[in-house]
């Protein structure tokens, strides 16, 4: 069981869209996006059309994209995950792999969420504030950068570029 002690994000155990057991232990040696995503959020085309850009352009060089919805902020994921997995796959097109909707905030907090936000704090504490927060890790499975949810996706793609070409 993963402590708030973990070294790397391949500690944790998570669940799919359809409820299973998802190591990201399966990610090692990949560079990973995790963002906390909603489906009803004035960000939401924006972001997934831009994460499907690099999603397409980096998939194949050992980079991946892990979504969590989350309906924390604004009720803005309301859906279950049958719902959330059609709107995610048939409206925007991800094919980027979308978990199982998670709290990101709070005693309920997911506990990679925990762990993300007690590697990389915001720079208003650690809370999670929107929708479409993002968080960069490297190949070693550590936390290198956490982005705003107004970051642009694409503004990302150079930190992306860098930790893909790194050893």
């Amino acid at each position: 069981m993963a402590q708030e002690t973990s070294k790397s994000i391949y500690d944790f155990n998570v669940k799919d869209i359809r409820g299973n057991d998802a190591g990201l232990s399966e990610y090692r040696g990949k560079v990973l996006l995790i963002v906390n995503v909603a489906s009803k959020c004035g960000l939401t085309n924006s972001n997934y059309k831009e994460l499907n850009v690099l999603y397409e352009k980096y998939k194949n060089k050992g980079f991946e994209i892990l979504a969590f919805p989350c309906n924390q902020f604004g009720g803005q994921e309301p859906g279950n995950n049958e719902e959330i997995q059609e709107v995610a796959c048939s409206r925007f097109k991800a094919e980027f792999p979308i978990f199982d909707k998670v709290e990101v905030n709070g005693k309920e907090a997911a506990p990679l969420y925990k762990f993300l936000k007690s590697q990389k704090g915001g720079i208003f504490g650690d809370a999670i504030k929107w929708n479409f927060t993002k968080f960069l890790v490297d190949k070693a499975g550590k936390v290198v950068e956490r982005y705003a949810p107004t970051t642009s996706p694409l503004k990302i793609e150079k930190d992306i570029q860098n930790l893909l070409e790194s050893s």
